[in-house]
C-alpha cells in the first residue's frame, strides 16, 4: 500500500515539475476544441401530433371502412415526405427566400427528405418532427406538412371517388350497349331456331325437353287408345234399346260427343289456356267437325212399343266420344310437336354450327349480365359513398400538439460539448506531462535511484532556495494559478454566451 501511495506521489511530483507544459497543452486543446464546437450550426427541431379519428357513422358496405381509411391514411404518411409535397413546403415557407433556381430547389428539397421524420404512434396518433436551421423555420415547415397532410387526404379521397363514380358510369354505358347487342343477337337466335320448342335454356335443353314430352304424350296417347278400344268393346255388348214402353226423344252420339268437346274447351279456358295452346287448337278443329254432325244427325224421338234408349249406352257412347276426342287432340299435338322437332333438325343439319353459336351467344350474355348487375351495385355504393364524403368528412384530423418554435437547439448540445473540451484538456494537459516526465531518466527519491542503480545511496541533500528566488517562485506560482483558473473561468463564459444565444434565438 505504501508502494502505491509513493508512486502516486512521485507521479504528482513529475506532473508538478511540468505543470506549465500541462496547462499550456490544457489550454491549446480547450481552445481547439472550443473553436470547433463554435463552428456546429445549431439544428433546432420542432414537433407536433395528429390525430386521425375515423369516421364510423355509415357502415362499411356504404361508407369507406376502417381497414380502407387506415390505408388511406398511412399512404398519405408515406407519399408526405416526397419531392413534390417537399418542394411545396419549400415554395410556402421561409426556404423561399433561399432559392432561386431549380437546382437550389432541389438541394432544399433533397435536405428535408432527411430533416423531416413522421412516425406513427398508437391510437392513430401521428408525431411529425422537423429539423431546420432556425425556430421559426422549423415550426413553418412543420406546420406547412401538417396543412399538406390534411388537405390531401381529403381532397385526394373526393377526388378518387368522383374519378371512380366517372369511370364505373362509362363502365356501365359500355356494358349496357353490349348487353342490348348480346340480347338481341340471342332474340334473334331463339327466334330463328327455338321458338316452336317447348321450354328455356339451350338448343340440345330444349330438344331434350321436347323429347322427354313427346315420350309424354306417346304414353298418354297409348293409354287413351287403350280406353277407347276397351269402351267400343263394351258398346259392342250393350244394347243401344232397352224393350219396353217408348220414350220420350233425346240427343243422339253426335251431340253427345259436341256436348263433351264443348265441356273439354270450357274447361281448358278456365285453366287459363289461350287459343295458341296446343290443347286448345285440337279441341276448336274438333269442335268445327262435331258440330257439323251433330246438325245432320236427327233426334231419336219416342219409341212406340219398340223400347226406350239404354243410358248405359248413352253412358258409353259419351265416354267414347270424350276418349276420341283425347286421342284426336294427343295425336294432333303429336303430330305438331314431331313437326317442329323435324324442322330444327333439318335446320340443324344444314347449320351443324348453330348449336355452338347458341351456347356461345348464352354465355356471352350470362357474362355480360353478371358484369353489368355487379358494376351497377359497385356504381351504387360508390354514388352513396361520394354523397356521404360530400356532406361529412369519413377522416377527421385534430392536431393534438400543435408546432410550436423550439426554445433551444436539439443538436449539437453545446453545454455537454463544452464541457467534454474541458475535461478532455485537463486531461491533455495532465496526460503529456505526465508522459514528458516518463522520457526523462530523473529520480524523484532516494529510493527510487537506490533501486534504478542497484547501488545504496548513502543520503540525499534538500534544495536551498534564496529569499529572491522564493518570491520568484511565488511570483510564478501565481501566474500558474491565474492561468489555470481562467481555464474554468473561459468554459463558464462560454456557457453563459451559449445560455444568452439561445434566449435571443427563442
Amino acid at each position: 500500500m505504501n508502494g502505491l501511495y509513493d508512486e502516486f506521489r512521485v507521479a504528482l511530483h513529475a506532473i508538478w515539475n511540468r505543470r506549465w507544459i500541462a496547462l499550456a497543452a490544457a489550454w491549446v486543446v480547450a481552445i481547439l476544441g472550443w473553436l470547433a464546437v463554435s463552428q456546429m450550426p445549431n439544428r433546432y427541431e420542432s414537433k407536433a401530433r395528429v390525430f386521425v379519428q375515423m369516421g364510423q357513422v355509415l357502415p362499411s358496405k356504404i361508407g369507406i371502412s376502417a381497414a380502407e381509411q387506415q390505408n388511406d391514411v398511412d399512404t398519405i404518411r408515406q407519399t408526405l415526405t416526397s419531392a413534390v409535397n417537399l418542394e411545396k413546403v419549400v415554395r410556402g415557407t421561409d426556404l423561399a427566400n433561399t432559392v432561386s433556381t431549380p437546382q437550389e430547389i432541389a438541394d432544399r428539397v433533397a435536405g428535408l427528405q432527411q430533416a423531416v421524420k413522421i412516425v406513427a404512434q398508437q391510437n392513430n396518433l401521428f408525431e411529425i418532427s422537423v429539423t431546420a436551421s432556425s425556430p421559426k423555420l422549423a415550426a413553418q415547415i412543420n406546420q406547412k406538412l401538417i396543412s399538406i397532410f390534411v388537405d390531401q387526404n381529403l381532397a385526394d379521397t373526393r377526388n378518387d371517388t368522383q374519378t371512380t363514380l366517372r369511370f364505373l358510369d362509362s363502365q356501365v354505358e359500355d356494358l349496357q350497349r353490349r348487353l342490348s347487342d348480346a340480347d338481341a343477337k340471342r332474340t334473334q337466335f331463339q327466334t330463328q331456331y327455338l321458338g316452336s320448342l317447348p321450354g328455356t335454356g339451350s338448343l340440345s335443353e330444349r330438344m331434350s325437353a321436347a323429347r322427354t314430352q313427346m315420350a309424354q304424350i306417346d304414353g298418354d296417347l297409348a293409354a287413351a287408345q287403350t280406353s277407347l278400344a276397351s269402351i267400343n268393346g263394351q258398346m259392342s255388348g250393350t244394347a243401344a234399346t232397352i224393350p219396353g214402353v217408348g220414350g220420350a226423344g233425346s240427343a243422339g252420339p253426335a251431340r253427345a260427343r259436341l256436348a263433351a268437346i264443348e265441356g273439354q274447351l270450357a274447361d281448358a279456358r278456365a285453366k287459363g289456356y289461350t287459343d295458341n295452346h296446343p290443347d286448345v287448337i285440337a279441341l276448336n278443329s274438333q269442335l268445327g267437325a262435331a258440330r257439323a254432325a251433330a246438325a245432320r244427325e236427327p233426334m231419336v224421338g219416342s219409341f212406340a212399343g219398340n223400347g226406350q234408349p239404354n243410358p248405359q249406352y248413352l253412358s258409353l257412347k259419351s265416354m267414347q266420344a270424350d276418349k276420341q276426342s283425347q286421342v284426336a287432340g294427343l295425336s294432333q299435338r303429336k303430330q305438331q310437336l314431331q313437326h317442329d322437332m323435324d324442322a330444327i333438325t333439318s335446320k340443324l343439319n344444314g347449320d351443324p354450327a348453330a348449336a355452338n353459336e347458341q351456347s356461345q351467344i348464352d354465355r356471352d350474355y350470362q357474362v355480360l349480365k353478371d358484369q353489368y348487375d355487379k358494376l351497377l351495385s359497385d356504381r351504387e355504393d360508390v354514388r352513396v359513398r361520394a354523397q356521404a364524403q360530400a356532406q361529412t368528412d369519413s377522416i377527421k384530423f385534430k392536431v393534438i400538439d400543435p408546432p410550436v418554435a423550439p426554445r433551444a437547439p436539439t443538436a449539437p448540445n453545446r453545454p455537454l460539448l463544452l464541457t467534454g473540451v474541458l475535461l478532455a484538456a485537463i486531461f491533455a494537459g495532465v496526460g503529456g506531462a505526465f508522459a514528458l516526465s516518463q522520457l526523462k531518466a530523473t529520480y524523484a527519491t532516494a529510493g527510487r535511484l537506490e533501486k534504478a542503480t542497484g547501488l545504496p545511496v548513502i543520503g540525499s541533500i534538500s534544495e536551498r532556495v534564496s529569499r529572491a528566488e522564493a518570491d520568484f517562485r511565488k511570483r510564478k506560482l501565481r501566474m500558474f494559478a491565474g492561468a489555470a483558473a481562467a481555464l474554468p473561468v473561459a468554459f463558464v463564459s462560454l456557457l453563459g454566451v451559449e445560455m444568452l444565444m439561445r434566449g435571443l434565438a427563442a
